[in-house]
């Protein structure tokens, strides 16, 4: 095969391949988009995420802070008034109005230490202040105890009796020991509360804060053990806890706490969607969502804290235009490749189409759309040229300006209908009368221009011009009406009455409107050429 013939035939394979590859490019781009739409909407989601769990976060710790400071008011009570001043107690609880306040806390107690040398002391003591049949529980002789010598608000679940020696306790004595030691406050492990050992209850947690023997040193551990006199405490079910964090959690959302470091069956304390609590684990293995655990320090206690999204959350902040893209994207890149086939295998008559189309707007453009007359721009033009013809060849020519007369009445009595065929019987009657060298157009409502070219005297002109009165001088039948119009015509010479567009169209306007007021029905030709 000779090479040129070679080259068309690569040529035209590669112009048959065109739709095939417009559809792999748009599909490209289609799969391009989607892929974007998809990790856009992915980093939404997992910036909306991070944000409920920052923000969960500082609400708990913020919670326990407020809670720490409750309850160094009530060490500091007791740096005001004697250990053990039930009253005082009782009263400074009344004015913390736990209710509206710290809603959370299930109870304020006071827990007293007591060496084994002192315990007879403390028995008689404790009775002498009205509690009636007091006595430490477990019995049993032990180097120390520390009982719960006083619970407020003292009322319902919290009158269980007191006595109870939570240093047998190993959970709760560690948080003890830490308190003491550190002089801060400490929260337990999981707990189940003193006040609901007789029943089925959430599991709970319970914040201690020392209390020093007034002028006691306690610079050093063993001086803070040496002066410790007690501690006071608030304890918490868990659920009631996280349920009084300020504002609302983010719809959505499924929340677990764990005490320490493992999420596990038994160390969950509270889980949001109650549906899900027999799998502990369930924060932690949520493919269709995001998840998170956080790992949290409160009053030197761990917590972990998981987080996932369910469907009202991705439906909130994943919402995706990934399956609406991809199917638009397929449907254009279908339709574009159709489109090139098109063209490729009906090319001519697509051309065809195309100059037609052109044609059609070009006459759109230049004529007027009711009587298919030249319109202003149209008109303009072709007397430019005339123009330009008759300054290049020292001719001459004429512009008529036409306005029909009492047309509007026929408007108003018979509508614009009936006006507008009028109208175009008009046009019809104009074009009959001219040459095919003039050129009629509308330039207005009833009004109407006429360049009549090469003419050479002013009698030629008038005479043109009086063919054109008589022409609309008669009866329109439209619509079974018959309808009697006329004319008043205006008109202007080159060069007499102007050398330019604008000075003929003044010339002419103006005989026109002279005839208008010489009773209307007449020709007027300009001042300069009269």
């Amino acid at each position: 095969m000779p090479p040129k013939a070679a080259n068309h035939a690569a040529t035209r394979f590669l112009v048959s391949q065109l739709p095939w590859l417009i559809l792999a490019l748009m599909l490209g781009v289609t799969w391009f988009a989607w892929d974007h739409e998809r990790q856009t909407t992915r980093a939404a989601l997992r910036s909306q995420f991070d944000f409920a769990l920052r923000e969960t976060v500082s609400r708990i710790d913020q919670r326990v802070q407020g809670y720490e400071q409750m309850l160094r008011g009530v060490q500091s009570l007791f740096a005001t008034t004697p250990w053990g001043n039930r009253a005082a107690m009782r009263s400074y609880v009344d004015t913390l109005q736990l209710d509206a306040n710290f809603s959370g806390v299930q109870t304020l107690g006071v827990v007293e230490w007591v060496p084994a040398v002192h315990k007879e002391g403390h028995l008689v003591a404790m009775r002498q202040a009205g509690i009636a049949g007091y006595a430490i529980e477990p019995e049993g002789v032990r180097e120390a105890y520390a009982p719960i010598v006083q619970r407020e608000p003292y009322v319902g679940r919290n009158r269980a009796p007191l006595g109870s020696d939570i240093w047998t306790d190993p959970v709760r004595r560690e948080a003890l020991e830490r308190a003491r030691d550190s002089g801060l406050a400490a929260i337990t492990g999981k707990v189940v509360l003193k006040v609901d050992e007789q029943k089925a209850a959430p599991p709970g947690f319970i914040l201690y804060l020392p209390v020093y023997a007034q002028g006691r040193p306690r610079d050093s551990v063993q001086q803070r053990r040496e002066a410790l006199i007690g501690w006071v405490y608030a304890a918490f079910h868990m659920s009631d806890f996280m349920a009084s964090l300020y504002g609302s959690q983010s719809p959505g959302l499924s929340v677990a706490m764990f005490d320490g470091t493992d999420t596990v069956d038994a160390a969950l304390l509270y889980r949001s969607d109650a549906a899900d609590a027999t799998d502990a684990a369930a924060p932690m293995a949520a493919p269709a969502g995001v998840s998170a655990t956080e790992y949290m320090v409160e009053a030197g206690h761990n917590w972990t804290l998981s987080l996932r999204t369910q469907d009202a959350f991705q439906q909130r902040y994943g919402r995706s235009k990934a399956t609406e893209i991809a199917v638009a994207g397929m449907l254009l890149s279908l339709m574009l490749a159709m489109l090139a086939w098109q063209m490729l295998h009906g090319r001519a008559r697509a051309l065809q189409l195309a100059a037609a189309m052109t044609e059609e707007l070009r006459t759109m453009a230049q004529h007027d759309p009711l009587t298919g007359l030249p319109n202003r721009a149209l008109f303009y033009d072709r007397l430019g040229q005339e123009l330009a013809r008759a300054k290049r060849l020292d001719g001459r020519f004429a512009m008529v300006f036409i306005d029909l007369d009492h047309f509007k009445p026929i408007n108003d009595t018979y509508g614009h209908g009936v006006g507008d065929q009028v109208l175009r019987q008009v046009a019809q009657q104009l074009q009959h009368s001219v040459r095919a060298s003039d050129t009629v157009g509308r330039i207005g409502g009833d009004e109407f221009v006429v360049l009549l070219a090469q003419l050479s005297t002013t009698d030629s002109i008038l005479a043109l011009a009086e063919k054109l009165r008589l022409a609309l001088k008669q009866t329109f039948v439209v619509e079974g009406h018959a309808l009697v119009v006329s004319c008043s015509v205006g008109v202007a010479v080159y060069p007499q009455d102007g050398e330019d567009a604008v000075a003929l169209t003044k010339a002419a306007d103006d005989a026109m409107y002279e005839a208008k007021e010489a009773g209307r029905d007449c020709i007027r030709l300009s001042d300069a050429s009269a």
